[in-house]
């Protein structure tokens, strides 16, 4: 499975999606064989693979015939807003270099499909992409857009700008580098071994605007209960999952699940119950998920987290949660805001 291959909320998309409407694709081409729809798109708690973030994107290089300069436009679009509670872990580091080592734990609570790996060299700081396992034909794009996004939200939270020394690229240079000039304020190399940034290291060093250390503690435990329960699963059992969280207003039963799943129902709860688990608690784990992910978010009343996991009334969600945690859903968000 490839490494980009994990669960992520539908905030990218909808920020790719934006982009293509807004170079003239309409919203059906773009959200073409991604089994998307601008409801679901416009649901910032809405869970999508990364195989259909992949298809939304290849909508949009082959719809715009991949201009020169596109990926960097794409990851201007993200800011740290974007990244939810690790945008809110990485803004209360102590350091630049602590942040990015923040980012880097909690790579999979990110929209790359690169992998960042840091290296410190005397004065100064590397970054640099792995792009293994992205596909062949939208590799140049992903690149430019994750490190794109990279430096977008380094100039988003730093106090200082932080130039880059020096910039290359593994693919080939495009007809056109002014946009790359441009954005980055550095002439890059192109048809390199290694995707790399070269950064100074003592600015690095430096203490971060907004540092919080008792903010960051309690921003990785948000990010590490939302990893944990993102990769609970394999298997079948991951797929349910999924399934579920991305109709968790309208969760279908296990009869409506087979079906989407090209299953019978008997099947189905066999191979469920060969995972050692059922449908029933996988319902159950998918909605204290994000229970818990709405009530340590932004303010969200009892009545809405219910009617976003589909409950009827808040009295059966507030019992349901009190069996899953042994704390009321009220308890419970005190006793985040008390971390």
């Amino acid at each position: 499975m490839p490494r980009w291959s994990f669960q992520r909320n539908v905030t990218s998309m909808r920020l790719m999606a934006d982009l293509a409407v807004k170079h003239g694709l309409t919203l059906g081409a773009v959200l073409a064989g991604t089994d998307l729809d601008a409801r679901q798109l416009g649901d910032p708690e809405y869970l999508v693979s990364g195989e259909q973030e992949l298809q939304l994107i290849r909508n949009l290089v082959n719809g715009l015939g991949d201009p020169p300069g596109l990926g960097i436009e794409a990851g201007q679009c993200y800011h740290f807003t974007a990244f939810g509670v690790l945008g809110f872990a990485i803004i209360s580091s102590p350091t630049p270099r602590a942040a990015l080592d923040v980012a880097l734990q909690y790579f999979d609570l990110t929209f790359a499909f690169t992998r960042f790996k840091v290296e410190d060299h005397g004065t100064q700081t590397r970054v640099i992409v792995d792009d293994d396992g992205v596909p062949d034909d939208v590799r140049a794009f992903l690149v430019a857009r994750d490190f794109s996004c990279f430096v977008t939200v380094m100039r988003d939270l730093f106090a200082f700008e932080p130039a880059l020394g020096a910039l290359q690229f593994a693919f080939a240079a495009p007809s056109d580098i002014g946009e790359y000039a441009r954005f980055f304020r550095v002439r890059p190399q192109f048809s390199t071994p290694h995707t790399m940034a070269v950064l100074d290291r003592a600015l690095f060093e430096q203490r971060m605007p907004l540092a919080n250390e008792l903010a960051l503690h309690a921003a990785r435990e948000q990010c590490r209960k939302l990893l944990d329960g993102r990769r609970a699963r394999s298997g079948l059992a991951s797929k349910v999952r999924e399934l579920l969280a991305a109709r968790a207003a309208d969760m279908p039963d296990m009869d409506v699940a087979a079906r989407e799943l090209c299953l019978t129902a008997r099947t189905l709860r066999r191979r469920l119950l060969e995972e050692e688990t059922t449908f029933a608690e996988l319902r159950d784990e998918v909605r204290q998920t994000l229970a818990e992910e709405f009530l340590g978010g932004p303010r969200m009343s009892i009545e809405q987290i219910a009617a976003r996991l589909g409950y009827a009334e808040a009295t059966s969600f507030i019992n349901a949660f009190r069996r899953w945690s042994g704390h009321t859903p009220h308890a419970f968000r005190l006793s985040r805001r008390s971390a």
